[in-house]
């Protein structure tokens, strides 16, 4: 019984997560983890390494 919850708990939490992922994208956010998605104006923007990458032309 005690198998059944725990990936009952593990499926909700990746389901979560996919769900996450997946609205952020029909946002339009480029990079999901970023701080500075929304703002990012590249496609292929690297928001790691520095806002001041994200935010350029």
């Amino acid at each position: 019984m005690t198998d059944i919850i725990l990936f009952a708990i593990l499926l909700l939490i990746a389901g979560g997560a996919g769900l996450y992922l997946y609205k952020a994208k029909k946002r339009g956010e480029h990079c999901v983890g970023c701080p500075y998605a929304k703002q990012c104006r590249k496609k292929d923007c690297n928001c790691s390494v520095s806002a001041e990458n994200c935010l350029k032309n």
